[in-house]
């Protein structure tokens, strides 16, 4: 009896192991950070040009979504252009949370235009997760 279970739940972990490598995407690496503060965007943005290097060929998307109350800070442009140029050139797409600019009053217009706003954060990051993203929150 023993014996059948251990059998049973080798090949149930060898199957769940085969059936997680088929559904990743071994072509590309794709990245997304789900952050509550604006200041961490300098380190995600370092691994996210580090990541690049490494990755080479295979590095595919990077978006970074903020989250929370810290999409007041969105509205200062002068802080977020050293943001936003830096992840322009490393190829990484930042985007509000639209349920969290509403929540704590951000009109749309005051944030810059580069970024793109998604109607719920934490749900598109659980999107991306879905097609094979691999995801952080900070």
């Amino acid at each position: 009896m023993k014996n059948s279970i251990l059998i049973f739940t080798a090949f149930f972990m060898l199957f769940s192991i085969t059936t997680n490598a088929q559904n990743h995407n071994t072509e590309k690496n794709n990245y997304v950070v789900l952050t509550k503060k604006i200041p961490q965007l300098q380190p995600i943005l370092i691994t996210a040009e580090e990541l690049q290097a490494e990755d080479a060929q295979h590095f595919g998307d990077f978006q970074v979504i903020i989250c929370g109350q810290t999409v007041t800070g969105l509205t200062d442009k002068e802080e977020m252009e050293k943001y936003i140029k830096r992840a322009n050139k490393a190829n990484v797409s930042l985007k509000a949370c639209g349920f969290s600019l509403n929540k704590f009053g951000v009109d749309y217009k005051e944030i810059p235009f580069e970024m793109k706003v998604v109607e719920n954060g934490i749900l598109y990051n659980f999107q991306l997760q879905k097609k094979g993203y691999t995801s952080i929150e900070l």
